[in-house]
């Protein structure tokens, strides 16, 4: 697999330069994300958090290692709803 969060974040403040931005409201869960970008001179003013209503079958293990490997916000509550039953 990819590591945790392999993703470049170098060309984001020129660009945000480039189009006059000077401060952003973020859609993520990902704590890293905001502090790369705060490192980098952003001005993250706030975050939206992106949640589902609740886990399926297929995401509740990728929402799971979201939160306990990367320190994800926002699953905790959703994740402790009953999981999903099998439909067969």
């Amino acid at each position: 697999g990819f590591p945790d969060d392999c993703r470049q974040y170098g060309f984001v403040p020129y660009i945000l330069e480039d189009m006059g931005i000077e401060s952003i409201r973020l859609i993520t869960n990902n704590p890293r994300k905001v502090e790369k970008l705060t490192e980098l001179g952003i001005n993250v003013v706030d975050t939206i958090p992106m949640v589902a209503p609740k886990p399926t079958a297929y995401n509740r293990k990728y929402l799971q290692t979201k939160q306990d490997r990367m320190n994800h916000k926002n699953f905790g509550e959703m994740l402790s709803l009953d999981p999903p039953r099998d439909a067969s």
